[in-house]
């Protein structure tokens, strides 16, 4: 009798994880109606323009959610060879011109007729339900490295550095957890460092950011403009905010108001008290994602689970410690709350599949 009620009992999905991504998402809505405004006024001519796709990108991420989460997670571990290499190909293409299409000097997307496809984002997830397949079916190996390595070297030929750290890093996560020989793990991960450093070294733009972020009153109009608008916003919020709608920087003073620097349009409405209580909600969704990790049926889910949970977790980490100058800005959107339709949408789809894996 035990075990059947044990059994019913992970019928039901994790509703906390579910609740916390609907309340995000509705945030995210909020926040992006706020903080778009005004650049969609400037550039559409329509005020709401930015807010009405965001929210026909919330609805889509919402049904593939839906789709996601209903649907047995072993069967993307049929798909996950297929999958890796579609991400390698899209990866690939994007680099072509006429073919990836290319903005403020980097070429990150593929248009298909009016719709722009971020390959880079669903290389995030397809990279890790590959090495939560491999890992899961060998014993733990250096081999691990390569899937990471070819994906990594792909994005940073867009150049795209902040989603190489996050893909890098999540990927390492998994990795780690696959018990594999320390020395070799240390060893890489030295290389890949030393890796970083040099990329910063020979490109020019990331070398500019890496200075201005360790001499940020440098340049005040120019190099270091951005960091200056963000600290000038959330300096402006102090323990309560301005209001809600009553933001300045907003008013085209902040580049990327809507999108990369959303966190500090929020934290200058709504305060400390605000942003921290987003910072905790966010916090909530990795742990319960790893919560799931841990408890989850097998070692492909576990890997799987992980790795998304490492994938958002991280994406949140850098995204704010760049907004409070904790690191160099990266160019990475907020989880769930950053104007964007690929990014909303992959996440909401994991977060499906991390639901369907809950409740096996």
């Amino acid at each position: 009798m035990k075990r059947v009620g044990l059994r019913n009992q992970k019928q039901k999905i994790d509703k906390k994880l579910f609740l916390a991504t609907i309340l995000l998402v509705i945030i995210g809505l909020i926040a992006v109606l706020d903080a778009s405004a005004p650049q969609s006024l400037n550039v559409f001519g329509d005020k709401f323009h930015l807010f009405k796709n965001q929210l026909v990108w919330s609805f889509v991420g919402f049904v593939s959610l839906l789709i996601s989460s209903k649907i047995n997670y072993k069967f993307w571990q049929k798909l996950a060879t297929p999958l890796f290499f579609f991400v390698l190909v899209s990866l690939v293409l994007v680099l072509i011109p006429g073919i990836g299409a290319k903005f403020l000097g980097a070429r990150r997307w593929i248009s298909i007729g009016p719709v722009f496809f971020q390959p880079s984002e669903f290389a995030k997830f397809g990279l890790i339900l590959y090495l939560a397949k491999f890992m899961s079916k060998k014993e733990a190996s250096i081999l691990y490295f390569l899937p990471l390595i070819m994906v990594s070297f792909l994005i940073m030929l867009e150049p795209d550095l902040g989603t190489t750290m996050i893909i890098v890093l999540s990927g390492a996560i998994q990795i780690f957890a696959s018990q594999i020989n320390l020395l070799h793990f240390g060893g890489l991960g030295i290389l890949g460092f030393l890796g970083v450093l040099g990329l910063i070294y020979i490109s020019p733009y990331r070398r500019d950011r890496l200075l201005t972020f360790l001499e940020q009153s440098s340049d005040p109009l120019g190099k270091s403009y951005h960091i200056r608008q963000i600290l000038l916003g959330l300096g402006s919020g102090g323990l309560f905010g301005v209001g809600l709608g009553a933001s300045r920087q907003k008013f085209l003073f902040l580049p990327e108001a809507s999108t990369d620097s959303i966190f500090a349009v929020i934290a200058e409405e709504v305060g400390f008290i605000g942003a921290f209580f987003l910072i905790i909600l966010l916090g909530f969704f990795v742990v319960r994602a790893l919560r799931i990790s841990k408890y989850a049926p097998d070692n492909f889910s576990r890997f799987l689970a992980l790795g998304i949970g490492s994938w958002i977790g991280i994406q949140v980490i850098l995204n704010i410690a760049s907004m409070t100058a904790l690191v160099p800005l990266t160019g990475i959107p907020l989880p769930f709350i950053s104007y964007g339709g690929s990014s909303l949408i992959m996440i909401m789809f994991a977060t499906g599949i991390l639901l369907n894996i809950s409740k096996q």
